[in-house]
């Protein structure tokens, strides 16, 4: 069994740890998202908020905008985090060529009848 370096393996793990991290800051995301106080309607009334009271009192909208804020440049920072360290794993497997696939076959050609 072949052992990866400790410099590698600190690397995958931090990886992991990221994309963790990302996924769960996606979902809260999307949570806070969708129960702010609809502007225009939206999925407010999809779940039956129809009034102008919500279930969390009436400073909930500031406390709710305020938190998407900080969670979205959390994901933000994140996403740009997770790209640099896949950018910087990753190495091309041939030497970078032209696009096309390393071991193409000629194409065969229709003699002229």
């Amino acid at each position: 069994m072949m052992c990866l370096p400790l410099a590698s393996w600190i690397g995958s793990l931090f990886t992991y740890i990221v994309m963790t991290l990302f996924i769960f800051i996606c979902i809260i995301l999307i949570i806070l998202v969708l129960i702010q106080k609809g502007r225009g309607g939206g999925l407010t009334g999809a779940f039956g908020g129809g009034g102008g009271g919500t279930a969390f009192g009436a400073k909930t909208g500031d406390v709710l905008t305020w938190a998407t804020s900080i969670v979205f440049g959390i994901f933000l920072l994140l996403a740009i985090l997770m790209t640099l360290l896949t950018n910087h794993s990753s190495k091309p497997v041939n030497g970078g060529g032209t696009g096309g696939p390393a071991n193409s076959l000629p194409q065969p050609t229709n003699p002229a009848r």
